[in-house]
């Protein structure tokens, strides 16, 4: 049953605790990867499957990137570089 407006949540998992499911599903696909030989094994898919292997590094890439970037940039121009 929900609980009453203006009621505080009472009960469940905690913010940001894994569930329990996923966590063994990642143990078993690390697990898996280390009986098929970890890193070669990832390197040589990259060559053999690349459109898989990107794929799955969009998976683990951040999706936003917060970067402030400072560039100037200067043109020196001489009176050969203008046509008259």
């Amino acid at each position: 049953m929900a609980a009453h407006i203006g009621h505080e949540k009472a009960g469940g998992r905690v913010k940001g605790t894994p569930n329990k499911a996923n966590a063994e599903i990642k143990d078993m696909i690390r697990g898996a990867l280390d009986d098929a030989g970890g890193r070669a094994y990832l390197a040589q898919q990259a060559l053999d499957n690349p459109v898989a292997f990107m794929g799955l590094l969009g998976k683990i890439l951040p999706k936003d990137i917060n970067a402030n970037v400072t560039a100037s940039v200067t043109f020196v121009l001489s009176t050969d570089d203008i046509d008259i």
